[in-house]
Formats: C-alpha cells, sequence, structure tokens
C-alpha cells in the first residue's frame, strides 16, 4: 500500500488522541486562565499582593484618565471580565487574555523595567494561545461540552 507524504513544505497534524491528555490540558489552562485574572482583577481593588500602580509606565498613565491608581482599578475590571469570558468562551477569552498579556509586556518592556516579569508573561501568553487553539479544536470542543453536562 502507498504511503501517503504531506506536501512539501507542510507540517502534518498530530495525531489525534483518545486517552484524555487533550481533555486534561485543556481543562488545566482553561482553570488558570479563568482563575489567575479574576484573582489578580480582585487584588486591583485590595491591593493584598502588592503596588500595582510601579507596573504601569509612564506613557501609559499619560494616556489613561485619570490617576495611576484609577487606571489599575480599570486593568482590574478588564481582568475580571477576561478571566469570566475564559470560563465562558475559552476560543474566545484565550485569545483576549493573550492579548491583554502582549499589552502588559508592552507597557513592562517600554519602562525598561521588571523584564523578568515580562518573560514570564510571554511564556503565560504562549499558554493562552494554546488554551485557545485548543478550545477551537475538535477536542476542545468536545471538552468545553463535556464539562458543561
Amino acid at each position: 500500500m502507498p504511503t501517503t507524504h504531506p506536501p512539501s513544505g507542510s507540517t502534518p497534524a498530530p495525531p489525534a488522541t483518545s486517552d484524555g491528555a487533550t481533555h486534561q490540558a485543556f481543562l488545566l489552562l482553561r482553570t488558570v486562565f479563568t482563575v489567575a485574572p479574576v484573582l489578580f482583577g480582585l487584588d486591583k481593588f485590595l491591593g493584598l499582593l502588592t503596588d500595582w500602580e510601579r507596573y504601569l509606565a509612564p506613557w501609559v498613565d499619560d494616556l489613561a484618565p485619570g490617576d495611576a491608581h484609577q487606571a489599575m482599578l480599570a486593568v482590574g475590571l478588564v481582568e475580571i471580565a477576561a478571566g469570566v469570558l475564559v470560563a465562558l468562551r475559552p476560543a474566545i477569552g484565550g485569545y483576549v487574555v493573550a492579548a491583554w498579556l502582549l499589552g502588559i509586556i508592552v507597557n513592562l518592556v517600554t519602562m525598561g523595567a521588571y523584564l523578568d516579569i515580562a518573560l514570564r508573561d510571554f511564556g503565560l501568553l504562549v499558554g493562552a494561545l494554546a488554551l485557545a487553539r485548543l478550545a477551537s479544536s475538535t477536542a476542545g470542543s468536545s471538552a468545553t461540552t463535556q464539562v458543561a453536562r
């Protein structure tokens, strides 16, 4: 029997898994990208973890109406909304969180400070993209259906 090969320059699709690993990866990512943004968003109001205003680049503070504290309260609301969106619609929420993390990375890099946090957030951005892809795939769609039951 002849073997079929993908066209030159294309990458073969990974084999589908039926052992639940894809489903577990989806659930782990969806849980983390739901809980973390909501908790970080809530802490913008409570201020228990850190002084969030110090992470705001001066140029972002200049663009935002009000002072740095008010800007961080708005950030908190967006983070909470993003976490809820991931919980309800991970295929969309994953991309929203990835875009938000990209904004945080740009903010930190343009400050020339907290580059370690920017690098960590890049890793989180990749995880958020993986979540969105899993949620968009057949495996992610069935995972979403199974969780909803």
